[in-house]
């Protein structure tokens, strides 16, 4: 596929992009101990709207001082001083002609990190699978959550509506928020996880109403005229292989019901994001273009031209977005219109723990030379 076709211009929603490439989320956990964005970040976003990055999609947010956090050093939007320690981070995306969008995360049941509580809170006093990870400063396994209640629920829902204010008016193009990767919303929807026997709980539609009310208390936050997406996936952080037991049939159902409600975009992802969705068949991303009603970004090892460029040349998705890649070069999308050589990613740059100190670090920056060198 011809690399061009992801650097042609694109809307998502009232947003004009300048092409199809966007940062995807990635955890960092370097802001301060209370929750604010630093100077450091903010070069670190701006770099890839430097880079020419269309689009830069920030690290989950933390949305409230309950049950929200996930790791220590995770950024917040849950007051002033938060908010307006985003406003030099979206105002350097900005400078370098670049737009940005806020992703609101609560980590529920899997929070390994978070100072405000001494509990997890889940859909179900469900115990998560797998290990807490070291590389953002966890260790053994995950806590049984305690069940959130009805009303904590509501907390919960107003607590993202808050923050996507907060959002706005901190300078950010829109925010999406993160319905993937084993985090609450994604705890509601997965069937080993939720075992509510209230409307939240038992079917797919109850399992998927705690997103969709999220969407609309978020779209009333906001008004329109801001971008509002939401990240899926099967697999999760702490069960990577996941696959929804529904199949296609599952897929269809999710995507219709999310993107009915007030959205601008869905954001797959997945390990390999070409690959089926399922043991064969169209990839996951397809299936939300198939199903879905809104613009579709996909995430998933697309860090080479060819590959990204598929999944837009195939009617995929309308944008691609990119980890390892923009780890590797923030500067990813000039290279590729010069031609210039894409190197590997290198894994050290997350261990031991994957903040900006361990990545400046590893490449020996001073704050005087951008942060894709090498």
């Amino acid at each position: 596929m011809d690399a061009a076709t992801l650097l042609s211009p694109v809307a998502l929603g009232p947003l004009q992009l300048a092409n199809r490439l966007a940062v995807a989320p990635m955890t960092r956990v370097s802001a301060t101990a209370d929750g604010r964005a630093t100077a450091r970040m903010a070069e670190y976003y701006g770099a890839f709207a430097r880079g020419g990055f269309g689009l830069v999609i920030t690290e989950g947010i933390y949305t409230d001082r309950a049950y929200a956090q996930g790791y220590l050093f995770q950024p917040g939007l849950t007051d002033g001083a938060q908010q307006e320690a985003w406003r030099p981070v979206a105002d350097q995306v900005h400078a370098a002609g670049g737009r940005i969008v806020a992703q609101l995360m609560h980590a529920g049941a899997i929070s390994q990190g978070n100072p405000h509580r001494t509990v997890a809170k889940g859909p179900s006093a469900v115990q998560p699978k797998g290990l807490q990870m070291g590389f953002y400063r966890g260790e053994g396994a995950y806590r049984t959550p305690e069940e959130l209640s009805l009303a904590e629920i509501e907390e919960i829902v107003a607590g993202f509506a808050a923050a996507a204010l907060r959002a706005r008016q901190a300078g950010f193009d829109g925010v999406e928020i993160h319905g993937a990767n084993g985090y609450l919303l994604d705890q509601f929807l997965t069937g080993y996880t939720n075992h509510r026997g209230d409307g939240y709980g038992g079917s797919l539609e109850q399992r998927l109403r705690l997103g969709v009310e999220t969407i609309h208390a978020v779209r009333r936050a906001v008004g329109p005229g801001f971008v509002v997406g939401y990240r899926v996936s099967q697999g999760k952080v702490n069960d990577f292989t996941h696959q929804w037991p529904g199949g296609e049939a599952q897929a269809a159902t999710v995507f219709a019901v999310l993107s009915a409600a007030p959205l601008d975009y869905l954001h797959t992802t997945e390990f390999e994001a070409w690959q089926p969705a399922f043991r064969e068949g169209p990839s996951l991303a397809a299936l939300a273009k198939r199903h879905g009603a809104v613009p579709v970004i996909a995430n998933g090892s697309l860090h080479t031209p060819a590959a990204a460029a598929g999944m837009v040349g195939r009617g995929e998705a309308d944008l691609v977005s990119l980890g390892r890649g923009a780890l590797t070069h923030a500067d990813w999308p000039q290279r590729v219109r010069s031609g210039q050589t894409l190197q590997d990613f290198d894994r050290a740059l997350l261990s031991p723990i994957a903040d900006l100190a361990n990545a400046d670090r590893l490449r020996g920056y001073s704050g005087s030379k951008p942060f894709a060198a090498r």
